[in-house]
């Protein structure tokens, strides 16, 4: 019997993924927990196994598509079928025909049940020789071409056609199967603008594409480098967060003096007792959450026409993985002492560069913090992590001559960047946050404990 296999639920937060890497192909054997495919997703990259054992016959998605959460992406006969029995000694004679299966519509992809009660990881409806339930409808119903024959395309792709005022029925696809990719839309869109002069604006009052869909020719002394699934995800992400918040900016300088000569006397014989290196990302990590809570407004994020406070402090914490910027999440972080969010942010940070993080490693965040110091950076103006309050980074710790006291002395200085959500956070709520901060870091010495 056929099955089809869908895009499992993961989080709510999560509601697409972009198929990266099918790990098999039809005509494959596999047994259930197999891998059969690599999803990317805008949290993490995740392995999904095939939820049955049997035989692959069909992939519905074709590798670097976008589709949603729950869409069907395969097929697989299980070799569960019941007794074969001729369609002609059917025992409900009022039961329309029943078509072999080469003569259904090759556009519905599989059948959404009005029964709504909880189903499996991949919940796929099977279907094969018998028609579907009367109480069932179809799950894709596009439009039927000039042939005849229907044709159904990717969320991506038809919002990409209507946000350029492309037909997709009028393309020939390149992707698997004839469909229509992507790409193929861009290339349309360019065609146009080669022999118009320049694409026309879309007639529709949506909001323009972003502008890293633009097609732009390249050059003879240029190279056009692909994207890849995490890079186009990351690139969405942060212009959702560009376009939807209005980003406002502020930065402080902290002496860290105390801390930096604290730290660097005992971080040899922490690093001997702990196998962790000790940064000064833990230290700022405990000054944060301590400031969150005195600043809650922070700890927020906007709900249209309100804000949601929120009750735990999970902080994320920005890591260059080798596939791109990841936010893994050290959860209730204000119950750490310095030396536990050190280990926690080890570990997750070498999840993150060994490609092995979770789905709950890296959802839930409610504030998050990146340590640019760490990269030689001393002033810099990040994007919030949608749909969060706001994003604060450490710079570099660098010894410079300021004023103490009417005299110049030389002092470890460490500038600290915010960037907040100015629909949640006005100039003195930020200000009195960054100051609460700034406190904490520099009261932090000999006398601060680390266990």
């Amino acid at each position: 019997m056929a099955v089809v296999i869908e895009l499992p639920h993961v989080g709510e937060s999560v509601v697409e993924g972009v198929i990266g890497k099918w790990l098999a192909h039809p005509g494959d054997q596999l047994r259930r927990f197999d891998p059969l495919v690599e999803v990317v997703t805008d949290k993490v990259t995740m392995e999904v196994p095939s939820p049955y054992d049997g035989v692959l016959i069909s992939l519905l998605a074709q590798e670097g598509e976008t589709v949603p959460m729950g869409a069907p992406i395969a097929e697989m006969d299980t070799g569960d079928a019941s007794p074969e029995r001729p369609v002609a000694q059917s025992t409900q004679p009022a039961a329309p025909p029943v078509q072999p299966a080469s003569a259904m519509p090759a556009s519905t992809i599989g059948y959404l049940s009005r029964d709504l009660r909880p189903v499996g990881p991949t919940g796929g409806v099977m279907y094969g020789s018998e028609a579907p339930p009367a109480d069932t409808v179809p799950v894709v119903s596009p439009e039927p071409d000039e042939a005849g024959e229907r044709r159904r395309y990717s969320p991506a792709v038809r919002r990409l056609a209507r946000d350029h005022d492309i037909d997709p029925d009028s393309l020939s696809g390149s992707g698997m199967g004839g469909r229509v990719t992507r790409e193929d839309v861009m290339r349309a869109v360019e065609t146009r603008g080669a022999t118009a002069g320049a694409a026309p604006a879309p007639t529709h009052t949506a909001a323009p594409a972003p502008t890293l869909r633009t097609p732009a020719s390249v050059g003879a002394d240029e190279e056009a480098v692909p994207l890849t699934a995490v890079r186009r995800i990351i690139a969405e992400h942060m212009s959702r967060s560009a376009s939807e918040i209005p980003h406002a900016w502020s930065m402080i300088e902290v002496d860290v003096t105390p801390l930096a000569a604290y730290r660097d006397r005992i971080k040899d014989e922490f690093r001997q007792r702990e196998g962790v290196a000790l940064t000064y990302l833990p230290f700022a990590i405990k000054a944060l959450v301590e400031a969150l809570k005195e600043n809650p407004l922070l700890n927020s994020s906007w709900g249209g026409d309100k804000i949601i406070l929120k009750k735990r402090t999970n902080i994320g914490i920005a890591v260059a993985a080798p596939g791109g910027l990841v936010v893994p999440v050290v959860h209730n972080a204000d119950g750490y002492s310095i030396a536990g969010l050190a280990r926690a942010g080890q570990e997750l940070t070498d999840r993150a560069r060994q490609g092995r993080l979770s789905l709950d490693d890296v959802q839930g965040g409610t504030f998050t913090l990146n340590n640019t110091g760490a990269l030689g950076s001393v002033v810099s103006q990040p994007i919030i992590n949608h749909p969060q309050a706001g994003v604060l980074t450490i710079e570099a710790v660098q010894k410079r001559p300021v004023v103490v006291n009417d005299a110049i002395a030389i002092r470890s200085m460490m500038n600290v960047c915010l960037s907040f959500d100015h629909r949640i956070v006005d100039g003195s709520e930020s200000s009195a946050f960054l100051q609460a901060v700034k406190q904490r870091l520099e009261a932090m010495g000999p006398e601060t404990p680390i266990y």
